[in-house]
């Protein structure tokens, strides 16, 4: 499942679901697919997704030694956040909504 969240002020972004889901946990969201947030709640969700990604355990030192059991390069759930994270502070600034959806 690939979730796409979406706002006016920042293109669209995909993400695997399970990545997705464990994200909105993160900004304090039930993970609940589809949903939205209002533009007076972005801010607080940014927050708290920013505090919770600085909690996490700091990546080894050199990503390209890592490999998942398949032998592709991990990638840190940091790392994955970024775009999600581009995209909720062009809301704040922009004052808009942000939604998220299954893809069809």
């Amino acid at each position: 499942m690939l979730v796409t969240f979406s706002s006016p002020a920042y293109g669209d972004i995909k993400m695997f679901g399970d990545v997705a889901i464990r994200l909105l946990k993160m900004m304090g969201h039930s993970g609940t697919v589809p949903s939205a947030l209002y533009a007076e709640d972005v801010q607080t969700a940014l927050v708290s997704l920013e505090a919770a990604l600085e909690q996490l355990p700091e990546p080894k030192a050199s990503m390209k030694d890592e490999e998942d059991d398949n032998g592709a390069p991990t990638v840190s759930l940091s790392h994955r956040a970024m775009p999600l994270l581009e995209l909720l502070r062009a809301a704040v600034k922009g004052e808009s909504n942000v939604m998220w959806d299954h893809n069809k």
